[in-house]
């Protein structure tokens, strides 16, 4: 399969972000969610903010409060027995039979707007920041889906008490109203269809089972996008397979004749994170139809296996232009790029069921 990556990738990296605080650094500008608006392609980035550190022997902790409407930063000595440090990511309690863990930076939601889709330019102030008690370790890796002239706009919500997806809706990408928590922990990787279905929203979804099961692709249907329910699986892992570790959606579906497409991540036992291909039923989105045997893109340029979190492609969106897929990901958990591929390439790729 032709892939072609844009000669200007990363199209976004950290390094075109001013921090949101001064005292603060930005350490990814990654897995957007992707829209058309009037003329222009909209990204909602995920921006990772970490806390300043001037003493190398601290590591800091941001927590939003809601009570005081604040961000709070916690100190922690590089040479404290009582916790785990060897994740960059995160700081572990040692001992803690509930997990407890910080998070080394903060993640938010910051618009950046194109007229070209190759160059971008990124808004002043965040888009959807930490406001309540179930985002007080961030928002991470939005989806965007438009129905009308609404854009819903869903993200994971993090917080001790777990990650969940929790959804806003904006119909100019400059302010938003708050819908609340749509799919409780532990979940991700929602994403919401287009259209109606048989008169039904639908919407698929990435439970983590924490005792029986693993981390798979379910479907919910809906009537108001708000309240979810029927529940069903819907796709799982492949033992040997280039997604045998765990998976979740990617793009929002693209309606074609043949069905539903679902451009998915997977990853596999090293943590190698590549994008895969289903096809669903157009009537019944409930039922597979077909599914790559291979990656439709896979991280290779230097860019995708170097960064932050290496080996890493992982696409929240993609623009469908004829027969055009502008899948724009992000790459190494660092930065945004973006890759056109074949609609109909990718489908006469796909094995049927």
């Amino acid at each position: 399969m032709h892939v072609y990556r844009y000669e200007e990738n990363p199209v976004v990296a950290p390094k075109d972000v001013t921090p949101h605080r001064s005292d603060f650094e930005v350490i990814g500008a990654f897995n957007a969610g992707v829209a058309k608006f009037k003329d222009e392609i909209i990204m909602v980035l995920r921006i990772a903010e970490r806390p300043i550190s001037v003493d190398p022997n601290i590591v800091k902790a941001p927590i939003y409060n809601p009570t005081r409407n604040e961000l709070e930063i916690f100190d922690f000595r590089l040479d404290d027995t009582d916790y785990d440090f060897s994740d960059p990511r995160v700081i572990r309690k040692k001992g803690d039979a509930s997990g407890f863990t910080y998070l080394t930076s903060l993640s938010y939601l910051r618009i950046a707007r194109s007229q070209d889709g190759h160059h971008f330019e990124i808004d002043d102030k965040p888009f959807v920041y930490p406001s309540n008690e179930l985002e007080t370790f961030g928002v991470e890796d939005p989806r965007v889906t438009q129905i009308g002239d609404t854009y819903y706009v869903y993200f994971s919500a993090v917080s001790p008490v777990g990650v969940g997806e929790s959804l806003v809706s904006t119909k100019d990408f400059k302010s938003h109203e708050h819908h609340g928590m749509i799919f409780a922990p532990e979940n991700k990787d929602v994403l919401i269809f287009p259209e109606k279905v048989n008169g039904k929203y639908y919407a698929i979804h990435r439970p983590v089972p924490k005792s029986i099961g693993r981390p798979e692709m379910w479907i919910a249907e809906s009537t108001n996008l708000k309240h979810w329910g029927n529940h069903k699986f819907l796709l799982g892992l492949r033992q040997d397979e280039w997604d045998n570790a765990r998976m979740g959606g990617g793009a929002v579906p693209i309606k074609t004749d043949k069905g539903w497409l679902e451009l998915y991540h997977g990853a596999s036992h090293d943590h190698r994170y590549c994008m895969g291909a289903v096809l669903l039923d157009l009537n019944d989105p409930t039922k597979v139809i077909a599914r790559s045997n291979h990656p439709i893109l896979e991280p290779e340029a230097d860019y995708e296996v170097e960064g932050f979190f290496g080996n890493v492609v992982f696409s929240c969106g993609a623009i469908v232009e004829g027969d055009v897929v502008k899948m724009y990901y992000g790459v190494a958990d660092t930065s945004m790029a973006c890759a056109e591929l074949s609609l109909s390439e990718i489908l006469e790729s796909l094995i049927y069921i």
